[in-house]
């Protein structure tokens, strides 16, 4: 019906995740846009060195490793390929993909494929780019100075004012993202603090981290973020079924919703996240190339898709949300030791 009009949230929340939506299409997120897991290898090899690190920080030879926003399990499956196999120098790891879409064929049997974080789980969760596609509402200041809901009609994507902002968003706005006058817009991101508090509060014991594309409360976009993308094209945002729907994260406001009593969050870029982790552009040196030819060209190869992964202007930009996650003792932990765990899981 061309003349039903419906808030961003509602609207995008159906197009993406409902029947027929775009993340339950086939072929998934990567027949549509590349993300840092599909960039390199690197990317799942660091977040296996994060995990070992999270492991000895919390005593313990056995782990849990949950990917929310898991597509279709190209992370979990890259981060068990670079784990040493489990025995007296590596760790057991029980690996949990979080999608709504079916679980695809031929996955890794040891991946467990689910609707929702499992509770209570011991080691590290991990969501790259699935803040972003947690639906908001979007609202927008009119000539009066007030902050509307936008609606949308769902087959063309055409937008009117509705509402004004009330409640609980409005105290959103006005904490997290204040107008910046008539025609400013912003995507009210309290869906996705929530969504990340619950998710935190999954972990009984040890790192939460989300990695997006994000903004900070003093350099927040006028007119926000909302935008569409359709086989590697950015378009425009169509609540249709026929494009991904995303806009930026203010993981700042995440950080603030997620925060218990132990250690504060970390904030930083995925550049810095990914040099502290040991993934560097840097060129292998010359006298490689005569002493090996062929070792030569693949840490080249290499170099070139961490310099990728880190680039400013790309993907180096993006933001990585650290966040502990409860304090139990490890289920299977060393005599003496407890989880103790420091500021950095990867200095």
């Amino acid at each position: 019906m061309t003349d039903e009009w419906r808030g961003w949230q509602e609207a995008a929340a159906t197009a993406l995740y409902g029947d027929g939506g775009f993340y339950r299409s086939p072929e998934g997120p990567a027949g549509h846009f590349r993300t840092s897991v599909h960039a390199s290898p690197l990317f799942a090899s660091a977040v296996a060195r994060l995990l070992v690190a999270t492991a000895r920080e919390l005593g313990t030879g056995s782990v849990d490793l949950v990917d929310l926003g898991a597509g279709r399990g190209e992370l979990l499956t890259g981060v068990l390929a670079a784990l040493p196999a489990a025995g007296a120098d590596g760790l057991a790891v029980r690996a949990y993909a979080v999608e709504l879409a079916d679980r695809p064929p031929g996955l890794d049997p040891r991946i467990e494929w689910c609707a929702e974080p499992p509770p209570r789980t011991y080691g590290l969760l991990f969501a790259n780019e699935w803040l972003d596609n947690v639906p908001t509402e979007v609202a927008e200041t009119d000539a009066d100075g007030v902050d509307r809901y936008v609606l949308v009609r769902t087959e063309d994507g055409t937008e009117r004012l509705g509402e004004p902002v009330a409640g609980a968003d409005a105290e959103w706005l006005r904490r997290w993202w204040p107008s910046a006058g008539p025609g400013g817009r912003a995507e009210i991101g309290r869906p996705r603090d929530e969504a990340w508090a619950r998710a935190v509060a999954t972990l009984a014991g040890g790192l939460a981290v989300a990695v997006d594309y994000a903004h900070a409360r003093e350099a927040r976009p006028p007119f926000g973020t909302l935008t569409g993308f359709r086989a590697g094209r950015e378009v425009r945002p169509v609540p249709d079924g026929s494009c991904d729907l995303t806009s930026h994260v203010a993981l700042d406001a995440c950080a603030a919703a997620g925060a218990g009593a132990g250690t504060p969050p970390e904030l930083l870029s995925q550049r810095e996240a990914l040099h502290r982790l040991g993934v560097s552009g840097g060129r292998p040196p010359l006298a490689l190339a005569s002493s090996d030819p062929a070792g030569y060209v693949r840490a080249l190869a290499s170099a070139g898709e961490a310099a990728e992964l880190t680039a400013r202007g790309g993907l180096g930009d993006f933001g990585w949300l650290m966040q502990r996650g409860g304090r139990e003792a490890a289920p299977s932990a060393d005599p003496g030791r407890g989880p103790g765990p420091g500021p950095h899981a990867f200095t």
